[in-house]
């Protein structure tokens, strides 16, 4: 049997990649400029100002197939920042599409925003089905002040400390008010599926001395300890479904090397079960202060483009293509779930995408119970 780690068992070896910098780093970035604190230049890479003009630009090129607006009735970040939204097509099937959850993941966004460039002005029969069957509502900087800073997390200047989004989907209480602004708003949406757009550190595909260029993951592991036995294994087999439709329309890409998220050392891989992250809580449905009291949920995965600005391995002649990938599998995913191909596919599909062997699953509960 695999085995469960919880997640303060092995913290560092999920986020080893993912230290946040200390509260006195904040005073030596320039906001929305490169951060001083490592080597990469990310004077080309897209700032929280240049998204709202892009945003603007794009709304306005579309004639009416691209709406605007912020999330400024529900609250805004802990900066006093605005999350903007997206909205594209008409469709009756709702997707739910959200990047930059981390400040130092850039590159989603520009993927985010090539796509909604996309619905604004492509006609192409693709792109047609995508807005007549689905209804796309796109969040391309979840996380503005972070993006500002150039760290992963946000900053709660009340108590003085970092803190990850991206954890912080709890049943009990929401610490950010990003969380508080974005999960009301999910909670009045209620989309039918949701993708969540990320960056990982440097790893290979296994068997290969390819340098994995693209991740594929369910943030509540496929035939996991939580999955298999929730909705009947809805959400199990749905995910797989998604992934493996994603792998498909992908692997033709030469630049492309794909395999499953994975974390873990170079001895032992695991896959992540948390329960706590954005797209597991909205898989779980789950109802904080009775938003949610009718149980709404829906399936999610997440894609993970190696690199970020922090570590100092973005800012290079590879934005172009990793940016791509993003673009070219969130464009993939929606058509499928635009026209039910999606359902076609066979689950099993989804363990032919390459993966280290299993060492068991990366938990942030306690095994015990749920």
């Amino acid at each position: 049997m695999k085995r469960l780690l919880t997640m303060m068992t092995v913290f560092g070896m999920l986020f080893a990649f993912t230290v946040l910098p200390d509260v006195s780093a904040k005073s030596d970035t320039v906001p929305g400029g490169p951060s001083t604190d490592g080597n990469t230049n990310i004077n080309s890479i897209i700032t929280y100002d240049e998204m709202i003009k892009k945003l603007e630009t794009i709304e306005t090129s579309s004639k009416g197939k691209v709406e605007v607006f912020t999330l400024d009735d529900y609250g805004k970040s802990e900066q006093g920042n605005s999350i903007y939204v997206a909205k594209a097509g008409d469709g009756d099937k709702k997707i739910w599409v959200q990047a930059q959850i981390h400040g130092d993941e850039k590159l989603t966004t520009e993927a985010a925003l090539q796509m909604l460039k996309t619905f604004a002005s492509n006609g192409s029969p693709d792109v047609k089905t995508i807005l007549e069957e689905a209804t796309v509502y796109v969040i391309p900087m979840y996380n503005p002040d972070g993006s500002i800073l150039n760290i992963r997390g946000t900053y709660l200047e009340n108590e003085d400390r970092y803190l990850d989004l991206n954890r912080d989907w709890a049943t009990d209480k929401f610490e950010a008010k990003e969380s508080r602004v974005v999960y009301e708003f999910w909670t009045e949406l209620k989309p039918d599926f949701a993708v969540d757009l990320h960056h990982q550190g440097f790893k290979t595909v296994y068997g290969t001395n390819e340098s994995t260029s693209f991740s594929l993951g369910i943030s509540l592991a496929p035939d996991g300890p939580t999955l298999p036995d929730f909705k009947d294994g809805l959400y199990n087999t749905v995910t797989k479904q998604m992934q493996a439709y994603v792998y498909d329309s992908m692997i033709d890409y030469g630049y492309t090397h794909i395999d499953q998220y994975q974390v873990g050392g170079e001895d032992e891989k695991y896959f992540i079960d948390i329960r706590g992250g954005v797209v597991s809580a909205m898989m779980l449905g789950t109802n904080y202060n009775n938003l949610n009291d009718d149980g709404h949920s829906n399936p999610a995965i997440f894609f993970e483009t190696k690199g970020n600005t922090r570590e100092g391995n973005l800012g290079q002649k590879s934005n172009g293509y990793l940016t791509k990938q993003n673009y070219q599998a969130l464009k993939a995913l929606m058509y499928g779930i635009a026209t039910d191909e999606i359902y076609d596919v066979d689950p099993d599909r989804w363990s032919d995408i390459p993966a280290y062997p299993s060492a068991g699953y990366l938990t942030d509960y306690e095994a015990s119970g749920y």
